[in-house]
């Protein structure tokens, strides 16, 4: 198996060498790695945002929740907002300064770095709040290449995606995925990439501030970096695809979380749910009845990814309505089977059976949807936890990205079972679980949380 594998990775490198660029601190002699790849998630690992395409959010193999403390720090050479994943024995996560790490699991040390450019210095955008602007959203693994994908914004604006060799560090991929529409200067790339199929899907909004001229757009290549396609919500401005969790696959449909649009008149397919085939057809799509004052007001749906439970989607965004609609017909403007306040949310849920784990500003909601559509809130965590909860290990893992906080919350109550001060973390930060550990990225690297 290992001689097959070494004999395809020749020819892959061979046929896309011309192509691939990038700067890569090899493997330290002696160290070990991988060569097989699983067609899913295996037991420990975490291969994408919220460890699967539907961003379930759930380790069903972690540890049973212990005394948490902090089992080592890895200092990178940047911020790290997305996900780490957990592939082939591996930590892999991605700065700000646009270079990708593999991270020994038990240790924090770096097996290889790869550096893919210059990121973009925040006086260089016409505006923003991460500096500098370099690799922001979770990366995703492809088991058929044994690549893990990765969107670098560097010098002069440009948006590069690149596909790395989780084995080597060697870059095998490297195209421009330029947005479609408006400037490229204006557009960040903060939503998980989807690998899917043979395609990686990136997905676009708008800087902090949502200054000059973007439009929310979804851009495809084939895992080899061939065949663009894209999608691009048909809008004069802005309706920014952003939200952390990116694309939630639902069988072969894509559902993207939608910002707002400029248009309170004409009705312009923002603040709403898409539904996008592979080939980045519209196929369904959901609005709320409050789509022009959600777009005068800024209180647009796609802060949040949607949620599949059971044949429902729910969809909660800045407004705080939670919205439930049918898998199979999202039901155009207005056309919920129901609707109920939840909170204002920002991220991902995690789900287990008819239960979601919302985001939330002021503290994370359980959120039950019954067979025949009822919605209704079970509970909101005491303390102020609004990153992206995941689950694992009999609890719901959850960060207080503001005051740099890991909570362990019990999932009948949402009562705190313990808690651990991580240090500065990121917006929207998300923790990992696998094995007996959660691994979250921090402004200044990873940290590895042992008792879970």
């Amino acid at each position: 198996m290992r001689g097959i594998r070494a004999a395809a990775l020749a020819v892959t490198m061979l046929l896309t060498a011309a192509c691939a660029q990038g700067e890569s601190t090899p493997a330290p002699a002696g160290s070990t790695t991988n060569a097989v790849r699983a067609t899913a998630a295996e037991p420990g690992e975490w291969p994408t945002y919220h460890r699967d395409n539907a961003r379930t959010g759930a380790s069903p193999d972690l540890a049973p929740l212990g005394t948490l403390a902090v089992a080592w720090h890895a200092a990178l050479d940047g911020a790290v907002y997305g996900q780490p994943l957990v592939v082939g024995g591996e930590i892999l996560a991605a700065t700000e300064h646009d270079t990708i790490y593999a991270l020994d699991p038990a240790t924090g040390t770096v097996r290889w770095s790869t550096h893919v450019g210059e990121p973009v210095p925040r006086q260089n955008l016409p505006c923003g709040n991460i500096n500098p602007l370099g690799i922001t959203s979770t990366m995703a693994f492809d088991q058929a290449t044994s690549r893990v994908f990765a969107l670098a914004e560097v010098t002069d604006g440009q948006h590069v995606l690149v596909g790395v060799n989780v084995d080597t560090g060697a870059v095998e991929v490297r195209v421009p995925l330029e947005p479609p529409e408006g400037d490229r200067i204006a557009h960040q790339q903060r939503a998980a990439l989807t690998v899917l199929g043979d395609r990686v899907y990136v997905a676009y909004g708008g800087l902090a501030g949502d200054c000059a001229q973007y439009i929310g757009s979804v851009v495809s290549v084939t895992t080899a970096g061939a065949d663009p396609r894209s999608f691009h919500v048909p809008t004069t401005r802005e309706a920014g695809i952003w939200a952390p969790g990116g694309a939630v696959v639902d069988g072969d449909r894509l559902l993207v979380p939608v910002g707002n649009g400029e248009s309170t008149s004409s009705y312009d397919d923002s603040d709403s749910v898409l539904a996008l085939s592979g080939s980045l057809a519209q196929v369904d799509q959901f609005a709320p009845a409050t789509w022009a004052d959600d777009n005068a007001r800024d209180l647009d749906l796609g802060s949040a990814s949607p949620t599949l439970l059971g044949d429902f989607v729910l969809a909660v965004g800045k407004r705080g309505v939670g919205y439930v609609l049918r898998r199979g017909n999202l039901g155009g403007i207005g056309g919920e089977v129901a609707s109920a306040q939840v909170c204002r949310s920002f991220g991902d849920s995690a789900t287990s059976s008819d239960v979601a784990y919302v985001p939330c500003t002021d503290g994370t909601r359980a959120v039950r949807i019954t067979t025949d559509g009822t919605l209704s809130v079970l509970w909101r965590a005491p303390a102020q936890a609004n990153g992206s909860p995941t689950l694992g290990g009999g609890a719901v893992w959850v960060t207080d990205y503001t005051n740099g906080t890991l909570y362990a919350l019990d999932p009948a109550s949402g009562t705190v079972r313990t808690q651990l001060s991580t240090g500065a973390l990121p917006h929207f930060a998300s923790p990992t679980l696998a094995g007996d550990h959660a691994y979250l990225g921090t402004m200044d690297g990873v940290i590895a949380v042992s008792g879970a």
